[in-house]
């Protein structure tokens, strides 16, 4: 048996390389793992975009009363993606076999917007929303939730993505509470108190609501939800 003398500077070299192949092992295990994930949400897409699988796995109604009114989900729709965005187009549109209308045709025109469906304003789309984020009154923070192009509309890509919303949240102030206490406390700065703005409400104390004008400035600011709770939260 032979014995083989390593100095300290040899022994760090060979440690470093260890390190460094297991480290490069684990990024390439994770990178496939994202890969698998990407793999398998792309592939739960294109289901949810296939009407005829969304109808097999009962996402579509089967029976409606009227064929134009078969949700977008379930609709197959012919449209031009090279459009110009913006633009109002018409869409020939078909109802899958498995529908049944109790008026109307399985293939008619429908109009629609040359956009995709992240694209699609905010009163056209539903989303996720949290009731757990926090917020500040500088700057509110943002958090991505799923949201879902209403059933009425019809688009470019996938109805279902991804989007960074504001959160919107509450810490039990309420915006009557806020506009009473301004209009009868305001020139001792009980409002400012209540919302917690307390070195305002310490300089309106002491200056008796600025002589009325800074109690009037705020019962206008409250009035217009134009200042609310210091930490940034919406009125009840």
């Amino acid at each position: 048996m032979q014995c083989y003398q390593i100095s300290a500077k040899k022994a760090c070299l060979i440690l470093l390389m260890f390190v460094v192949n297991g480290a490069q092992h684990s990024q390439f295990g994770d990178n496939n793992m994202d890969l698998s994930r990407k793999s398998q949400n792309f592939k739960e897409v294109s289901l949810k975009n296939n009407p005829e699988i969304m109808l097999s796995h009962g996402y579509c109604s089967a029976h409606h009363e009227n064929c134009e009114q078969v949700s977008g989900f379930c609709l197959s729709c012919d449209m031009n993606s090279t459009c110009i965005y913006g633009q109002k187009l018409n869409a020939t549109c078909n109802v899958p076999n498995g529908i049944i209308c109790m008026t109307g045709k399985k293939t008619f025109e429908k109009e629609y917007i040359c956009r995709y469906c992240y694209q699609t304003e905010p009163w056209e789309h539903t989303c996720d929303w949290k009731a757990s984020c926090n917020s500040v009154a500088i700057n509110r923070s943002q958090y991505t939730t799923n949201c879902t192009v209403n059933d009425n509309i019809i688009c470019l890509g996938s109805r279902t993505f991804n989007k960074n919303v504001y959160c919107n949240w509450t810490g039990g102030y309420r915006w009557s509470t806020a506009l009473v206490l301004s209009i009868t406390l305001g020139g001792f700065g009980a409002d400012r108190f209540y919302l917690g703005h307390w070195q305002e409400g310490i300089g309106k104390l002491f200056s008796f609501g600025g002589l009325g004008v800074w109690t009037l400035i705020d019962v206008i600011l409250i009035s217009l939800h134009y200042l609310g709770p210091a930490d940034g939260s919406l009125y009840i």
